[in-house]
């Protein structure tokens, strides 16, 4: 089963964690907040331990909702279905930046302070979003010389695919879960985690180009990926 580094370097946009305050691209931040967001970003790696661990597997069936893998894994969504239709293969993966960030956050809220530990927790979510990028990257190196594209990534919660299908991506896993665990209530922990899958199938299948919100009506939707 194929594992990330854990000493990835990943480089973070700054631009992006200004993001999560308001500030677009032709809006200049205090200095104080550009102070703080560069001392961060320059420090933020000795926080994070970083961890991911996929598996790439056959997909047996592919009904209206619902779609069966190999190892007896059911994934019951008609927008995964629309996808993975399209598939030969299925890459399902579980990745996290660790818990040290995410402890500092906690520790710098209690201590009142509010504003490093918002910044703070910005840069570790886009930590774990570069991260599933480079993820994507590997997967797709991996299956190019196959003569296979990828897809999208898609997470459970997105779109009609319900948080609880999160015990099935755990079980794909066979217990490799990169150090990540699943509450009774289908959270992460460390909270700075993403899991899901990738489709894996010919471009004259469209796999790559396979987008829902195309189609979707909900214009308002904080996934929305156009």
């Amino acid at each position: 089963m194929p594992v990330i580094d854990r000493q990835l370097a990943i480089n973070i946009d700054k631009q992006q964690v200004l993001s999560h305050f308001g500030y677009g691209d032709d809006y200049e931040p205090s200095a104080r907040i550009t102070s703080l967001v560069n001392d961060y970003i320059e420090n933020y790696h000795n926080l994070v331990d970083s961890s991911c661990s996929y598996v790439i597997r056959d997909i047996e069936s592919v009904q209206e909702n619902r779609v069966n893998i190999e190892n007896s894994i059911t994934l019951s969504s008609k927008v995964i279905s629309q996808l993975l239709k399209r598939c030969e293969k299925v890459a399902i993966f579980v990745l996290t930046i660790g818990n040290h960030l995410e402890d500092m956050v906690a520790y710098l809220a209690e201590n009142g302070l509010v504003l490093q530990a918002t910044v703070l927790d910005a840069i570790g979510s886009g930590t774990a979003e570069q991260l599933a990028v480079f993820v994507e990257d590997r997967i797709r190196e991996s299956v190019a010389s196959k003569g296979f594209v990828i897809s999208r990534r898609f997470s459970p919660g997105y779109c009609d695919w319900d948080v609880n299908q999160q015990k099935m991506i755990f079980k794909a896993m066979q217990g490799d879960t990169a150090g990540v665990r699943l509450t009774g209530g289908y959270l992460m922990l460390p909270r700075k985690s993403i899991s899901g899958i990738i489709g894996i199938g010919s471009k004259h299948n469209n796999v790559d180009n396979y987008n829902p919100c195309k189609s979707c009506l909900a214009v308002d939707c904080l996934g929305r990926r156009v």
